[in-house]
């Protein structure tokens, strides 16, 4: 989508005072949904802007809401000193619009990354994280992705920062980059993925899905069994609760796959009829997990094994996924 309109550019309107210390945020974020981030990018982006030319401004689709990414692609220049990237209200220069989020990684100085906001053509106090995950010369990947309370920013597949909002996000509906950077892509992602809460595919795993679960979605999970295996776990939870919706343990001794739901503080009635165990001790394997209106199907490696009637009715409310146990995770998807 080459066409949306650069003309609304602006310059760096950031001011130049010292950036106020600040320390990395504690809840890390990478949207790896898969080991190469950037792969998984263009490929799900719903709108992508393709080689703008710098300063750019153009509408975001649809607007913000919580669960979307924004996938900045780029190289940094050798040469450069500073670039920056706004979300704003509008695109009016005179009065200035209302920036709710200025991120902007500066190279001379003390490098770091400085993000604040603008309110009434007034800048907020500053939050600068002393750390700078952009090369000059080297090519990035930069993802902001919305949380109903804060932006998290990632880095070439990295989780950076966390910025809580201080403007309404339905009130952003522009984006603009300015400043010494080459941009090759822009793509808006809908809210359709699992992201990983611990920053990577390391186990545990959680990942969160949000919005939750609605009739349609499917979950893909692909990993490597451990050489000396006993089980693994995979959970779709309520993460305000205990309640765990779906149960999912393969037990590789004794090649059962139990199925169940903990509700109310206490186990249901467990399923276990199986065709065949799938799961192979060092074996790689893909489970696809679909949510219909009335129950999840399961199927591993492309073969059908059993359905799993909802026991939880409200399926908005399962919006965390778990896995542990002896295996390697390599993808996990959600769309």
């Amino acid at each position: 989508m080459r066409g949306f309109s650069d003309g609304c550019r602006r310059e760096d309107a950031h001011p130049d005072r010292p950036p106020v210390a600040s320390r990395r945020a504690p809840s890390p974020l990478s949207v790896r949904v898969s080991r190469t981030t950037s792969q998984m990018s263009v490929a799900n982006a719903k709108h992508t802007v393709l080689n703008p030319v710098v300063p750019y401004t153009g509408p975001i689709p649809g607007g913000l809401h919580p669960g979307e990414i924004i996938i900045i692609q780029g190289t940094v220049p050798a040469d450069a000193d500073r670039f920056q990237v706004d979300l704003s209200s509008g695109c009016s220069t005179r009065p200035r619009s209302d920036v709710a989020l200025h991120f902007s990684p500066r190279f001379t100085g003390p490098p770091c990354v400085v993000c604040n906001s603008l309110l009434r053509e007034e800048w907020g106090e500053e939050e600068a994280l002393p750390l700078l995950p952009y090369k000059r010369g080297a090519p990035f990947e930069t993802i902001l992705l919305v949380h109903k309370d804060a932006f998290k920013v990632a880095v070439n597949g990295a989780h950076l920062l966390e910025y809580k909002h201080r403007l309404p996000l339905n009130r952003v509906d522009t984006f603009s980059i300015s400043g010494n950077v080459r941009v090759h892509a822009v793509g808006y992602i809908p809210n359709s993925a699992i992201y990983s809460e611990s920053g990577d595919l390391s186990l545990p795993y959680k990942g969160s899905i949000l919005r939750g679960l609605s009739p349609g979605r499917h979950i893909t999970i692909k990993g490597q069994v451990s050489m000396y295996p006993h089980s693994f776990t995979v959970n779709l939870r309520n993460s305000a609760t205990d309640n765990i919706a779906l149960h999912l343990n393969p037990r590789m001794k004794s090649s059962l796959f139990i199925r169940n739901s903990y509700l109310s503080d206490s186990w249901g009635h467990e399923e276990r009829e199986l065709p065949f165990f799938p799961f192979s001790s060092g074996e790689y394997f893909e489970i696809l997990l679909l949510c219909q209106p009335h129950q999840f199907k399961l199927a591993v490696n492309g073969s059908h094994l059993f359905e799993f009637r909802h026991r939880v009715q409200d399926l908005s409310s399962i919006d965390q996924l778990e896995i542990m146990g002896d295996l390697e995770l390599t993808d996990v998807k959600l769309w």
